[in-house]
């Protein structure tokens, strides 16, 4: 259920929005970064992902980010969820204010075929697939995708 923007805009200034991003690793352990159109984050190389609208089920938003964010219905249990995360921004889908509260679930997907995406340029105006020692050093990647570096050294490559 997607609300009217002046709803949104008080949504936003209000509480905290719950999302999913979605950590795409290739059989090298390159991750998937798009760089983002949009606020916030507008500029960064950022890992895919979206909100959770209000009544769908997690199952069912996993499913419909995928296929938006990366042209592919998956389903959720082929994800790992590294952890729960909190991203602060400035601005917000709509300019500078008001300032914007993420809790995010930050799921893993390890893909052993990379060619089954279709990647849309909706949220991103291209693609690149990185190295953590890339991103780690690269202030073109905003932080938030950074934080995920570290779960990944958990969780061992396995093909989907």
């Amino acid at each position: 259920m997607w609300l009217p923007d002046d709803t949104f805009r008080t949504v936003i200034a209000s509480t905290p929005l719950f999302s999913m991003d979605l950590i795409i690793r290739n059989p090298e352990g390159r991750l998937l970064l798009g760089k983002r159109t949009n606020r916030p984050a507008q500029g960064f190389w950022f890992v895919p992902g979206g909100r959770v609208m209000k009544n769908e089920t997690l199952d069912t938003a996993f499913g419909r980010l995928t296929q938006t964010e990366l042209g592919v219905v998956i389903p959720r249990s082929s994800a790992s969820l590294l952890d729960l995360y909190e991203h602060f921004y400035d601005d917000c889908v709509f300019g500078e204010a008001p300032d914007t509260h993420y809790v995010v679930a930050g799921y893993l997907l390890d893909l052993a075929d990379q060619s089954l995406l279709d990647l849309p340029k909706s949220q991103h105006n291209e693609f690149k697939w990185w190295s953590p020692s890339e991103m780690i050093n690269d202030n073109s990647v905003h932080q938030h995708s950074r934080d995920y570096l570290a779960a990944l050294a958990k969780h061992p490559k396995k093909g989907l």
